[in-house]
């Protein structure tokens, strides 16, 4: 899963991804050199211990979610151009955003719109993105034009058909509605795939606020929620400098202070959580040479895409799973006592997989 970081400048989004990634160094000052950072967190979750000690495997490889920070904008970024080049190839690749807005105070950092409104920056972002779909749009609908005059059926009838789905998607964006929150058939959505529309995917709201408004946090995002209608975008807020902080102390020591300031939950995981639950993902387990690993899939996901997830070749020759549920296990203590209570299962390719399954896929190539 790879998640690009946007906002505005001076949102502190570099921040926010130093503490998502737990980053030393990377630099939180301004620039216009368009370089991108990538960082790695860790997904957690308390299955794998419980796993470890069932096991007792030599390697434990928990989930990972991969972020991409961009450090500096284009000029006329936030001014109604839309996002081009270098910057929207980036941003294209992610599998979601997470939009950062600026809530917390701070006069040695000057917002560039002159006062501090997370409304208006949403407004802003939201705008932005738009308008770069809305040119990717344009543009293929003149191509198609060109296209239909020389096309004869049966592609006709296809260039016509996507003709009248963009246009369509037109309509709602400059109505302010983002591709995501369109009407869409599953068959339209797989057509759309290729064009990597940012509107489309999935979007996090981070509001970044000031350690002075831990306690307003949830008031807050109630504020933003009242801006849209169902189905509402996830919306969280976190304060970016003091979790960057957090990120560099030991386990321990970082829940200690978050506990004397009010906060029950690491942002990170909270981030972590939400985009799951945007994209869908779930987690299923394997144990293989030592090695308990925990893999990431969309739901819905059938034992022979998921053996694909770990390796081409065992899609390939697929024979069966051994698929037991992490509840299962976890009353019987071993698989020893899971298979002789029968909860140890076989399952043909078609099974689809549930979130927290222990599975061995059996195959021959």
């Amino acid at each position: 899963m790879e998640v690009g970081i946007i906002g505005l400048p001076k949102s502190g989004k570099t921040t926010i991804f130093n503490a998502l990634t737990k980053a030393k160094g990377t630099a939180t000052h301004p620039t216009t050199a368009l370089t991108p950072h990538f960082g790695v967190a860790k997904v957690p979750d308390y299955r794998l211990q419980m796993l470890e000690k069932t096991f007792h495997p030599k390697k434990v490889t928990p989930a990972e979610v991969k972020y991409i920070d961009i450090a500096g904008v284009p000029k006329d970024f936030g001014k109604g151009e839309g996002i081009r080049g270098q910057f929207l190839a980036y941003l294209m690749n992610a599998d979601a955003l997470l939009q950062v807005v600026r809530a917390f105070e701070d006069a040695e950092i000057p917002h560039i719109e002159g006062a501090i409104d997370p409304k208006r920056d949403i407004a802003i972002l939201d705008l932005e993105l738009a308008f770069s779909d809305l040119a990717i749009i344009e543009n293929r609908l003149q191509r198609l034009e060109a296209s239909l005059k020389r096309a004869k059926s049966p592609e006709r009838e296809l260039l016509v058909k996507e003709k009248a789905l963009l246009e369509r998607l037109k309509l709602g964006l400059e109505k302010e509605t983002p591709i995501r929150q369109q009407s869409l058939s599953e068959a339209e959505i797989k057509s759309l795939s290729n064009y990597r529309f940012l509107t489309a995917k999935p979007m996090l709201t981070v509001l970044n606020i000031g350690e002075n408004q831990l306690l307003q946090a949830s008031f807050l995002e109630a504020e933003i929620y009242s801006l849209y209608p169902p189905p509402q975008p996830k919306i969280v807020s976190l304060c970016g400098k003091l979790e960057m902080e957090l990120a560099q102390l030991g386990d321990a020591e970082a829940e200690e202070f978050r506990k004397a300031l009010g906060v029950a939950e690491p942002a990170p995981d909270r981030i972590i959580g939400f985009c799951y639950q945007l994209l869908e993902l779930i987690t299923f387990f394997t144990v293989v040479s030592d090695e308990l690993k925990a893999w990431t899939i969309l739901k819905a996901t059938p034992a022979l895409k998921a053996a694909g997830k770990i390796h081409s070749d065992i899609e390939r020759g697929f024979i069966r799973a051994e698929v037991i549920s992490f509840q299962d296990l976890e009353k019987c203590g071993s698989l020893a006592e899971a298979r002789k209570r029968g909860l140890l299962r076989l399952e043909g390719k078609n099974y689809i997989v549930q979130d927290g399954d222990i599975i061995t896929f059996l195959f021959n190539v």
